[in-house]
């Protein structure tokens, strides 16, 4: 993706108020708005429920069905421990990673790629070797990636200046004096890839708890991205047009509010290299990362429990009490165990616990992004001129972040039909009030929407659509904002309670990729487990 346009690059060098609704989109034009389940959330904040008409035992519930919840519960699994409960409201386990399908092939929901990982990341590496995604390991060492989950090329394109150029980076039409700007600061993020703290670590690491913590990059985190680039003198319209690409793309937020440390980490912590795959090359799936969460599930089919919406979590003696509605039946449920890992993000789990305290702090701190996802069913489109279609296609100037094809993948590439999956991080006011409008828009304003941004590079996209499906991420992800990484505030945020209830996800790690829910998880589990262990 962008990444691999960022390194190629530098190796070769050695909102709503852009777009009106108008006319009505197509009747031809099929879909709905679909999940996520945020009316049901809303019950934990809206209602007050009776007693529970039943109480059963575990020894561990894991609240959230998201890659941590799912990534604990993999460890518990494999280490032994057999007596627990993944709790989810939606019907499908994989938080933002969950994906649809339909007869032309599966398509994600959400997060849908993961970056060649770093070589350091051992648990990591031993789930993607379990799960197939590695085959093998060569002679030095090095991971052998599976060359039919590698993404396939062409991977990236970019409609600029009235045409399609490779890669994400702009140059077709750029001055030449804005392409030295931006040569310049991709060397820079390149050395900042390399660098080390006083204390011995890498500058920027994932996970990012596993960064220096030398006030050198540190008071980064004080300041934002794009007030840090015109600090240096970076001053392109161009480059901070990418860099915000790049930003709302990892982050869900605009350069503008990114913190400058997290902004240099996206192009600075990737390190990883294979047999067969360099660190800025992807790993991809026509479900995205659906698919590994699917692996992460294996074994654990008697354990997972969704439709569950948990509306408490309090502290019983010794016990956790944790009562969840089963929302297919209307009833209230208890569940009394030893151990409970909350894998929900921070505000939710202010809720849960009933701590005005928590919930403040989240509040008073953390925003996250809505994000409106679409997933288009076309035929027939026609295309500008300049690079043929490719995995990742964005338009310059958009408030979208474009399209991914979701059949770009397929083996059998001669399809009637495509699946491409629509980005749009709604970053054009605060995150309120782009929620509330969001929630407000309907079906075909949004298929509006989409048309509009996508008839500047297909000319014919409305009668190219057969069918727009949308889902309304209301909180998809946190914003690194500055102040957020190294602040403090996560870490008073990651801390369990009487050692007996822990939590896990990626806002805890202030970025939300896939190895920070993953390790997050493991990280809770191994709480879990040393305590269960330690009381025998």
């Amino acid at each position: 993706m962008q990444r691999r346009s960022f390194i190629l690059t530098t190796l070769a060098l050695t909102s709503y108020g852009k777009f009106t609704i108008g006319c009505k989109a197509p009747k031809h034009i099929s879909g709905k708005i679909v999940g996520a389940s945020a009316s049901v959330g809303h019950m934990v904040r809206d209602m007050k429920f009776d007693e529970p008409s039943t109480v059963e035992y575990k020894d561990i519930v894991i609240i959230g069905g998201g890659v941590s919840g799912l990534s604990a519960g993999r460890l518990l699994n494999l280490k032994g421990f057999s007596n627990f409960s993944i709790l989810d409201l939606e019907q499908k386990m994989g938080g933002n990673a969950v994906y649809g399908s339909n007869p032309t092939s599966a398509y994600p929901w959400g997060a849908h790629y993961i970056p060649i990982p770093n070589n350091d990341l051992k648990e990591y590496l031993h789930f993607l070797q379990d799960v197939g995604v590695i085959t093998g390991i060569d002679a030095e060492g090095l991971p052998i990636y599976n060359e039919y989950y590698l993404c396939f090329d062409p991977q990236d394109r970019l409609y600029i200046n009235g045409k399609w150029q490779e890669g994400l980076v702009p140059h077709y039409g750029v001055p030449e004096e804005e392409k030295k700007q931006i040569s310049h600061f991709l060397e820079l993020m390149d050395s900042f890839r390399h660098k080390k703290g006083r204390d011995g670590k890498d500058a920027f690491a994932i996970p990012v708890d596993t960064s220096s913590k030398d006030e050198a990059f540190t008071t980064l985190d004080k300041t934002t991205m794009k007030a840090w680039m015109i600090s240096q003198g970076f001053t392109s319209d161009y480059l901070h047009w990418y860099v915000d690409y790049c930003t709302r793309d990892d982050f869900g937020a605009n350069h503008v509010v990114v913190s400058a440390w997290a902004g240099i980490h996206y192009f600075a912590s990737r390190k990883g290299i294979g047999n067969n795959a360099a660190h800025y090359d992807v790993l991809t799936w026509p479900a995205g990362n659906g698919w590994l969460v699917t692996q992460l599930q294996k074994g654990l089919d008697d354990k997972l429990h969704p439709n569950a919406l948990v509306v408490s979590i309090k502290r019983a003696g010794v016990q956790v009490w944790i009562d969840y509605l089963d929302v297919a039946t209307g009833k209230l449920h208890r569940i009394q165990c030893k151990q409970c890992i909350v894998a929900v993000p921070q505000f939710v789990a202010g809720r849960l616990l009933h701590d005005p305290q928590r919930t403040k702090l989240v509040q008073d701190t953390y925003q996250y992004t809505p994000w409106m996802v679409a997933n288009l069913t076309v035929s027939g489109m026609e295309e500008r001129s300049g690079a043929p279609l490719s995995w990742d296609n964005v338009i310059y100037g958009s408030d979208s972040l474009g399209y991914v094809n979701a059949t770009h993948e397929l083996i059998q590439q001669h399809v009637s039909k495509k699946n491409i999956t629509y980005y749009w991080p709604l970053t054009s006011t605060s995150v309120s009030e782009a929620r509330k409008k969001a929630q407000q828009l309907t079906h075909q304003d949004w298929a509006q929407l989409i048309i509009a941004d996508l008839k500047k590079v297909h000319p014919n996209i409305e009668a190219a659509i057969e069918e727009v499906n949308v889902m309304i991420w209301g909180h998809a992800m946190v914003q690194p904002i500055p102040g957020i990484v190294h602040g403090g505030i996560r870490e008073k945020l990651c801390a369990s309670i009487d050692d007996k209830i822990h939590f896990a996800h990626t806002d805890l790690a202030g970025v939300s990729i896939f190895e920070e829910g993953f390790y997050q998880g493991l990280i809770a589990a191994k709480k879990v487990i040393n305590h269960l262990v330690s009381s025998l």
